[in-house]
């Protein structure tokens, strides 16, 4: 029984990753209800999203059920990924994995899942502002910690300039952030801000006192500090998340980094790394127009995993999805099972030129 159900899970992974047949007890005995679970994703093109895929599919091989992975063209498909929940539903899952596009679109299969107990995960960026006790569960990067690793770097990059930093000549970190809308790119933007003013006032001469934040109203926050003149971290949302408006804030930006003494820019995402590339000819111009200025990105994709093995960004931050879906899947079958069930942080590393091509952070930098 143990070989055919490898053998099965083997096949299917090769051929679509909807992962693991149905087993059999053994001998003639009468063929066992194998649990199906959906996991119904964002995307499914993106490289991102195969490695959830391949994380899914080795979770659901390993625990011996059967797993149907499905995600729209385009994350601006919602009527596509609602069609896709449906049909998902319609084949009696014990358990769904979903990542929302739009959580109004699938408010009334949301609701009938929690009305028939049928456990629902959420991963990724997940199910937010779902009713009350459907998700049971999310795996997911917290991204406030995973920006705050970038933030951590950024310190150590500039702790002597920040250190030498006067009210004259004070010192400018922008962080550019596509939107100030979505809870993740929300979460990063203020993890950086939050992680760098508490590591810069417990471990240089300053004080909260000596740093200002400013910039977009939806990161200047009450609790931060308003009124400083020695490090100012500057918050920069472009006018919508286009390829152009990201180009040309990030253009904006680079166009004030010797009059302002701008020595670091966090990208929050894929696509304001992006427009930094756009306007610095993939990043070429960095070390020869902007020397010493430090740019650290967040995700992968080939065009920033090739800035930062060409040296012009000190390093990007990756999530791990092949962990989100492997949780995701985990997570859902525990549910199913009637186990106690909690959010999981799916991790996140911090990559540079030196170690991107070690054996456990390659597989995290997809293309």
């Amino acid at each position: 029984m143990k070989g055919s159900r490898g053998y099965c899970a083997a096949i299917a992974l090769v051929l679509a990753f909807v992962t693991v047949l149905p087993v059999f007890a053994g001998g003639g005995r009468e063929r066992e209800q194998v649990p199906y679970i959906a996991v119904v994703s964002k995307g499914e093109q993106h490289d991102f999203w195969q490695q959830v895929r391949l994380g899914a599919a080795t979770a659901a091989e390993e625990l011996g059920v059967e797993m149907t992975f499905e995600g729209p063209p385009s994350e601006s498909d919602v009527q596509i990924q609602v069609e896709m929940l449906n049909s998902a539903i319609a084949r009696g899952p014990v358990a769904i994995a979903l990542a929302a596009l739009d959580t109004a679109s699938v408010l009334d299969q949301l609701e009938s899942l929690g009305a028939q107990n049928i456990p629902v995960i959420g991963f990724d960026s997940g199910v937010p502002e779902a009713p009350a006790g459907v998700i049971y569960a999310n795996a997911s990067t917290d991204n406030f910690a995973a920006a705050g690793l970038a933030a951590e770097k950024m310190y150590e990059a500039l702790a002597d300039e920040i250190a030498a930093a006067t009210a004259a000549r004070p010192v400018r970190i922008v962080v550019l952030n596509q939107d100030a809308r979505g809870e993740s790119l929300l979460s990063r933007g203020r993890g950086f801000r939050d992680t760098l003013v508490d590591v810069v006032a417990s471990r240089s001469p300053l004080a909260k006192s000596d740093i200002r934040v400013t910039g977009n109203p939806a990161f200047v926050d009450s609790h931060n500090p308003t009124t400083g003149e020695k490090l100012i971290i500057e918050m920069v949302v472009p006018a919508s998340g286009s390829a152009q408006d990201t180009t040309s804030a990030a253009q904006a930006v680079l166009n004030r980094v010797s009059d302002q003494n701008i020595r670091g820019i966090f990208m929050s995402n894929e696509g304001t790394v992006r427009g930094l590339l756009s306007a610095t000819d993939d990043g070429a111009d960095l070390p020869v127009v902007y020397p010493g200025l430090i740019a650290i990105g967040f995700d992968a994709g080939r065009a920033q995993k090739d800035a930062v093995a060409n040296r012009f960004f000190l390093g990007s931050v990756t999530q791990d999805p092949f962990s989100i879906g492997y949780q995701a899947v985990t997570l859902a079958h525990a549910a199913y099972k009637g186990m106690s069930v909690s959010d999981v942080d799916t991790g996140a590393r911090f990559y540079t030129h030196e170690n991107m091509n070690d054996a456990d952070i390659k597989g995290l930098l997809y293309d």
